[in-house]
Formats: structure tokens, C-alpha cells, sequence
């Protein structure tokens, strides 16, 4: 055990604190991030492809169904008729690589309940300002149109009004709710986020529709099994290191001396002495 106590100095102990946390966090923190989100990536993407070959529901069965049901991405039709003067613009919007707006609206059912329709995409003029947005058709409309979650806010991006048009910087139902001040109606989406309608294309008032999310799991799970890897690796490239050094310390180690063996010696050696050597060299025995 004498060989090991050099993992008590301050350094190795050091060291082997930062390679336990950091397989640590590799198995509980940042390979269940990276595998939870090809998790959900897939869950998505199974959504959208069930919805893309599902015929449409009527929205109220979707708005009266489990709240704890997944409803995104969902096709519903809805009866009733948009909202006058209910336009609001998504700000920081991309059309075909361009800067652009996402246009909303309110859409009133025929039962009452209003709701947030997401219009689609327009594109903006100079890569600044909105363009001239004409009014969503008035009267009774049906529409067709996919559930969306609600995006959330962003706390330091407040609503504003400019270019004569109320403008916010995500698609969230209670802060249109609060821009607009009228009750909008959340739609179930089996999260904390009430959703929205996202207008499919060739719909009354529709633009440019929001193109879906590829049908790609993307590189999450490759990024959660190489966190697993690492993770198995620091304690290994530690346990290599540590046998390194005894292999060092080893090979460092002062070796024991042999013993001297006493030269013989004898009566009859014919080896000649030192004297007789110098003796002969300068000419002492002639």
C-alpha cells in the first residue's frame, strides 16, 4: 500500500475530484440532456407524421378533449369568422432566407371562443419594415389549420407598436391575449403552453405557411452515447495515468550494489607489479 500513497498529495487528489465530477455530470446531467432530446425530437416527429396522414378533427373536440393529450401538430378545421383589426406581427421571422414577419390574428368560433390563428410568413421591405398586410376575408370562414404549442415569452422583449402595426416577439396566447385585450382561448396541447392554429396553405387570409420541421432525429442521440463514452473514459485515462507513475517510480527506484568479489592472489603470479612496469619503462632493470 506504501506504493500508493502519492495519491494523497494535493495534486493527484485534485485531479481525481475534477475526473469524478466530470463523469458525473457526463452520466447524470449531459448524456440524459442529449438522449432526452433525441427522445423528444423522435416523439415530435412521430406527431407530425401521424398528423400529415390523419384526416382533420373539428377544433372544439380537440378544445373539449384530455388536457394531458399531445394535440401538436394535429389537423382541425374550424367554423366561425376572423376577428376585425385583430392583426398582430411576429418580429425576427425568416422568409426564404429573408428577413420577415409571422402574421397573427384572432379567429372567433361559432360557439364564442376566440382563438389565435397564426396567419403565416411575410416578408419584410428593405429587410426592416412590415408590408402593406391585408385584412383576413370577412364573414364566415372554415379554416384548416394544425395545433401549435405556444412559444413562450421572452422576458426582456416587451410588445410594442410600430410601422402602425402592434408587434411582439414570440407567438405566446396570453401575451396576444393581453396585446389584442381579448380573451383568447388556449388549445390543450398536453403541455403547459396553451396552443394555437398554425393556417395550412391555400386557406382563407393565409400567407406563406411555416415550413414543418424536417422529419430528422437529428445528432442528439451520437452526442448522448459519446457523453456515456467520455464518461467511461476520464476514470480510465486516471487509472492510466496512476499506473504510469508506478511504473516511473519504479524504474527511478536506486538498485541495491552488488558485492565486490576480493581479487585472488597468489605467490606465483606472473602478472608484474606496478614497480617492475614503471621499472622497465625507463630503464631502471638494464
Amino acid at each position: 500500500m506504501r506504493k500508493l500513497t502519492f495519491l494523497l498529495r494535493p495534486s493527484w487528489l485534485i485531479l481525481a475530484v475534477i475526473v469524478a465530477a466530470f463523469a458525473y455530470l457526463c452520466f447524470t446531467v449531459l448524456a440524459p440532456w442529449q438522449l432526452g432530446k433525441n427522445d423528444s425530437t423522435e416523439h415530435r416527429n412521430q406527431l407530425i407524421a401521424d398528423s400529415v396522414r390523419a384526416d382533420p378533427v373539428a377544433v372544439t373536440e380537440v378544445l373539449g378533449g384530455d388536457a394531458g393529450t399531445h394535440t401538436e401538430w394535429r389537423k382541425v378545421t374550424a367554423t366561425g369568422a376572423f376577428v376585425p383589426d385583430s392583426t398582430v406581427l411576429v418580429r425576427l421571422r425568416h422568409l426564404d432566407g429573408a428577413p420577415g414577419y409571422a402574421v397573427l390574428a384572432a379567429f372567433r368560433l361559432d360557439d364564442g371562443r376566440t382563438l389565435l390563428v397564426d396567419r403565416g410568413l411575410v416578408a419584410s421591405v428593405d429587410g426592416t419594415r412590415p408590408p402593406a398586410i391585408a385584412d383576413p376575408p370577412a364573414g364566415p370562414q372554415r379554416i384548416e389549420a394544425r395545433v401549435r404549442a405556444s412559444e413562450g415569452v421572452v422576458p426582456d422583449k416587451a410588445p410594442s407598436t410600430q410601422d402602425g402595426f402592434r408587434q411582439v416577439y414570440t407567438v405566446d396566447t396570453t401575451q396576444e391575449s393581453a396585446v389584442l385585450g381579448t380573451a383568447l382561448t388556449p388549445i390543450p396541447t398536453g403541455t403547459d403552453k396553451g396552443g394555437y392554429l398554425q393556417l395550412a396553405a391555400d386557406q382563407p387570409g393565409a400567407f406563406t405557411p411555416t415550413p414543418l420541421p424536417q422529419l430528422d432525429a437529428g445528432p442528439y442521440l451520437s452526442y448522448g452515447l459519446q457523453w456515456l463514452a467520455f464518461g467511461l473514459m476520464a476514470p480510465l485515462g486516471l487509472g492510466y495515468f496512476v499506473v504510469a507513475e508506478l511504473k516511473a517510480r519504479r524504474r527511478d527506484r536506486p538498485q541495491p550494489s552488488a558485492p565486490t568479489t576480493p581479487t585472488p592472489t597468489s605467490d606465483t603470479t606472473t602478472e608484474p607489479t606496478t614497480e617492475a612496469r614503471l621499472a622497465d619503462r625507463y630503464g631502471r632493470n638494464r
